[in-house]
């Protein structure tokens, strides 16, 4: 098997360290460097910029639809 490159011919070298990828864990050498880069997606240290109109409408996205139907406390009182 050859190792991994990308369309143009060249070797598709691993981000972390620089050694050679491999076909498992590309564009990773190997697990530990794609584990490397894992963290550093949770810890926030890699971060991807946004767009100002990428804020939304000041909606929570993850509200499911309002149906008109209120069941909080506030209204049986």
């Amino acid at each position: 098997m050859t190792s991994p490159s990308d369309p143009a011919g060249k070797p598709v070298r691993c981000p972390i360290c620089g050694k050679p990828a491999t076909e498992v864990y590309r564009p990773f050498c190997s697990k530990r460097c794609a584990d490397i880069d894992l963290a550093k997606w949770f810890s926030g240290s890699y971060a991807v910029a946004g767009r100002e109109e990428d804020e939304g409408d000041g909606q929570d996205p993850f509200a499911g639809p309002s149906d008109g139907n209120d069941t909080s406390d506030d209204d049986k009182k």
